[in-house]
């Protein structure tokens, strides 16, 4: 019997957690929670701008991925954020707003 390779449309989706794979951790900043996960560089050729520094960040580059923990949102809510930032989130406030 052949593998299916394919994911049916009638299939549930799930949350973003689900979608984006394992190694996701709960963190929090500005008085919200978070769900981070640490991305490796890849040849997709994609650009963001992170909202830390606002530079642009390709996805090149190992990066944090995050999203709110609330359960309300959905893909489109991820932010790619460049390690460091992320890292000083605290000390540095995003310039322009997060969302």
């Amino acid at each position: 019997m052949p593998r299916r390779n394919r994911s049916r449309r009638d299939e549930p989706r799930g949350d973003v957690s689900k979608i984006m794979g394992g190694g996701v951790r709960t963190e929090s900043y500005a008085g919200r929670t978070y769900q981070v996960r640490s991305v490796r560089g890849n040849n997709a050729g994609r650009t963001y701008v992170c909202p830390g520094c606002q530079g642009d960040l390709t996805s090149a580059v190992p990066h944090e991925v995050v999203w709110p923990d609330d359960g309300l949102g959905d893909v489109t809510d991820r932010r790619h954020w460049h390690t460091p930032c992320w890292k000083a989130r605290e000390r540095r406030p995003p310039r322009g707003s997060y969302r």
